[in-house]
């Protein structure tokens, strides 16, 4: 029985940014479906390794899908085919026919003529959220973009002047490190937790006018302590981080939010360096505030991650060994006896 086969049509111009540097693209698709693919003359040849079609139609799904993103002018990315394939395999809820409408929503563009645009699915309606809401809280990995999205609108909405200042903070809180003897000043010495927020901005805004609107006072960058007995209005407010704060500080910052203001708080409640098991104030938030009008909730996952490949597969297995460890205390728990209460009456 011939294995079965498909031709599809993909003009010459296309085939590079299709297929990618050394046809890794295409390889990624023809070992996840099981099949071989093969350009002859701008004619796709798409081959089962086995006698079933279900990988060809797969394959041919997503060419195709890569074929509408390289005709918009779209760089193609491993990452782009790599999110393809896993919406393309696990469907349930048509989120593979949205996906070709990710390159049509713009955030900004950077100094640099980069679009800035949401890359998943679960990016797009984290935009979303807070294009409609005040208040946006995006709980997520690392690597899914929380940060770097919430800068984008941040600017974007300075740029367009729906506010006047762009403030961002994080909580001092050291990951292990141990800054105190470094340096300088105090706000020397917690510049290293701003750093990822300088690079965002300096990477979308340009570091000329990053520094000339800083010294202006219209972009503040500031340790959330900072944060106290201020009222914040006609701002752009990014906290990040902010799986560290503590509830009593979470609630401060909330509470500072003033009229024309719009506030994104991001953070990993998986990474928490709260010292002495602490609550976080990200966890409470979330679970006191679900429900509220005009604050959006985003739960971004492995599948949103947008840096190496490899980033997903690592915070893949550590959540198996978080669930692994959550099962075995359940079940250590079971086996806990409540002492018994005896009557000493005779």
């Amino acid at each position: 029985m011939e294995a079965p086969r498909k031709n599809i049509v993909i003009p010459g111009p296309l085939i590079s940014n299709i297929f990618g540097k050394l046809d890794e693209h295409v390889k990624l698709i023809g070992h996840t479906f099981n099949v071989t693919i093969i350009n002859r003359d701008d004619n796709v040849q798409i081959m089962s390794n086995d006698t079933t079609n279900a990988g060809v139609e797969k394959a041919e799904a997503a060419l195709n899908k890569l074929m509408l993103f390289a005709k918009k002018g779209d760089t193609i990315t491993t990452q782009q085919v790599s999110y393809l394939i896993a919406s393309l395999m696990d469907d349930k809820n048509g989120g593979f026919d949205q996906i070709e409408k990710l390159g049509d929503d713009t955030i900004c563009v950077t100094t640099a003529g980069k679009p800035v645009k949401p890359k998943t699915l679960g990016q797009k309606k984290y935009i979303d959220l807070i294009r409609n809401n005040t208040v946006v809280f995006s709980i997520g990995p690392a690597g899914t973009g929380k940060t770097y999205l919430a800068m984008a609108m941040a600017i974007t909405a300075f740029r367009t002047g729906q506010v006047n200042r762009i403030i961002l903070t994080r909580p001092a809180i050291e990951a292990g490190e141990k800054l105190g003897f470094l340096p300088g000043d105090l706000q020397q010495k917690v510049d290293p937790y701003l750093r990822p927020l300088y690079d965002a901005l300096h990477e979308i805004m340009g570091p000329e006018a990053f520094n000339r609107n800083l010294e202006r006072g219209l972009i503040e960058v500031a340790p959330l302590a900072y944060m106290r007995g201020r009222t914040l209005d006609n701002s752009f407010i990014v906290l990040d981080e902010a799986q560290n704060t503590t509830p009593q500080q979470m609630k401060m910052f909330l509470t500072r939010l003033g009229f024309n203001a719009k506030a994104v708080v991001t953070g990993d409640i998986t990474q928490i360096d709260l010292p002495d098991e602490k609550q976080s104030g990200l966890t409470e938030a979330i679970r006191l505030l679900d429900g509220i009008p005009d604050i959006g909730i985003s739960h971004l996952s492995s599948r949103d991650v947008v840096r190496h490949p490899l980033v997903q597969k690592i915070i893949n297995a550590y959540d198996k060994q978080a669930a692994r460890m959550a099962y075995k205390d359940k079940r250590r728990m079971r086996y806990i006896r409540k002492p018994s209460v005896h009557s000493d009456k005779k």
